[in-house]
């Protein structure tokens, strides 16, 4: 049994967030062209490890093909190489504590490993072989095929999934970012003889950072790595996403899954990139919105109605454009309701200026995560990744902490009437359209499209 509830009085206000150091970097460019970073972290005896490969697919036309043999090479590229089939590749990691873990989105391959510093050159070496002269066999690449195909089918049964999906095809339109997940069937024509061109086409060192975290002395690990990478020599010219430019918002979209017993709301519009001035204020705006549990949303829809669990909001970046995204799940019989209250909470954070409790509560959260997201050697590897991926540096961590922490009230309100306004949204739902979709029809025009996958058992 829990004791009695502390009052608020009795909580001890949040302290000061403290100031987020700027690592250590050294910075190396190989004569290959890679792009090398090394910060020395002592303290933990482990090294991360992220070789972000420039990924995007280069047109709207070629997207899908793109994302289809993508979805495959992930896999099949650790299945072996000229030298070592995947059981001996999974030995030789596994003697030095290691794995390797390979993922693409929309702008690029990654490449995860977590190690011990003894094991460096090692694991260096299988990576080496992994992106120099995987086999991408018949038998192998058919098995992984097979493996992807089935999880699609599974993924596109979510609702959560084709809603994402869903969101993207309408936001993006004729962008490459509008094709995220591929059909079973377009992954069904990838081949072996696909996967060898794409990987020689575009997983090339120009273009590409590897960025190494943990115990490392730097002036050793660049000899390492020159050493184990001399090899890497494929030439030619990373492809970047394209800019986005986005359609107009347009009616709002039901995505009919028959029978569903909950909604899948999606609204999604232009965010600043991460070199805007406005990044900082909409950052915090979207905190007092939806971003935690303390903010608008989630006191409106969530604990004062009922209407869903977890609504939340964020702002989210790639490198054709960065995004402001909003999330909720909930019962079919109140989809109209919940999607007007969500409404009425960003139309109040664009027209009525948020309270200095407000902003300083997203403030003080939104710094404390920011030092959580770096304090461990595998979240500050990713941020740095992402963050020279694109060509910023570590000290845009220290710079965009000085600018949250000196945002003003009528800022953030400048920047919800900008970027948080219903009118510029893109909103996508996906459920039952026989019952939501008149409910949904008195808060504007509504299109209605299938599903690719029905509801299971409807």
């Amino acid at each position: 049994m829990s004791g009695p509830a502390t009052p608020s009085s009795l909580v001890p206000p949040l302290g000061e967030p403290r100031p987020q150091p700027v690592p250590e970097v050294h910075e190396t460019t190989l004569p290959n062209g890679l792009r090398l970073i090394v910060v020395p972290r002592p303290g933990v005896p482990l090294v991360e490890l992220r070789l972000r490969v420039p990924f995007a697919a280069a047109t709207a036309r070629t997207a899908a093909a793109h994302v289809a043999r993508s979805s495959v090479l992930t896999g099949a590229v650790l299945l072996g190489t000229a030298a070592h089939d995947h059981l001996e590749l999974a030995q030789l990691l596994q003697a030095q504590g290691a794995e390797l873990s390979v993922s693409a989105d929309p702008d690029r391959l990654l490449v995860s490993s977590t190690l011990l510093p003894t094991g460096l050159r090692a694991v260096l070496g299988v990576l080496a072989e992994v992106i120099e002269s995987p086999a991408y066999a018949t038998g192998e690449v058919a098995a992984e095929r097979d493996r992807v195909v089935e999880r699609l089918r599974i993924a596109r049964s979510q609702p959560g999934v084709v809603a994402r999906t869903a969101l993207a095809a309408r936001r993006y339109g004729a962008h490459p970012y509008a094709q995220q997940l591929p059909t079973p069937e377009q992954v069904g024509t990838v081949t072996p003889a696909a996967l060898r061109k794409l990987h020689r086409e575009r997983v090339l060192p120009a273009g590409s950072t590897l960025v190494l975290v943990g115990e490392l002395d730097p002036t050793e690990v660049a000899d390492v790595v020159g050493t184990a990478l001399a090899g890497w020599t494929a030439a030619g010219t990373a492809v970047p996403a394209p800019p986005v430019s986005a359609p107009a918002p347009g009616a709002l979209e039901v995505v009919d899954r028959r029978g569903a017993v909950q909604s899948n709301i999606r609204l999604g519009g232009a965010a600043p990139g991460r070199t805007d001035p406005d990044l900082p204020a909409v950052r915090l705006a979207s905190m007092v919105f939806g971003g935690y549990f303390s903010s608008r949303l989630v006191e409106n829809i969530r604990e004062r109605r009922g209407y869903t669990y977890s609504p939340r909001s964020s702002v989210e970046h790639l490198a054709g454009g960065s995004s402001f995204t909003v999330e909720a799940d909930v019962a079919t019989e109140v989809t109209g309701p919940a999607l007007l209250e969500t409404w009425y909470e960003l139309g109040r954070m664009a027209l009525l200026p948020v309270t200095e409790a407000e902003l300083e509560s997203a403030r003080r959260y939104l710094l404390g995560t920011l030092a959580l997201g770096t304090a461990t050697h595998s979240g500050l590897a990713s941020t740095l990744s992402a963050l020279f991926g694109v060509g910023l540096s570590a000290d845009w961590l220290a710079d965009h902490q000085r600018a949250l922490a000196t945002v003003g009230v009528a800022e953030v309100a400048e920047a919800s009437r900008r970027w948080l306004h219903p009118a510029g949204l893109t909103a996508v739902v996906v459920g039952d359209a026989a019952t939501i979709t008149e409910p949904l029809r008195a808060l504007g025009p509504v299109e209605v499209t299938s599903a690719a996958v029905p509801v299971a058992g409807a």
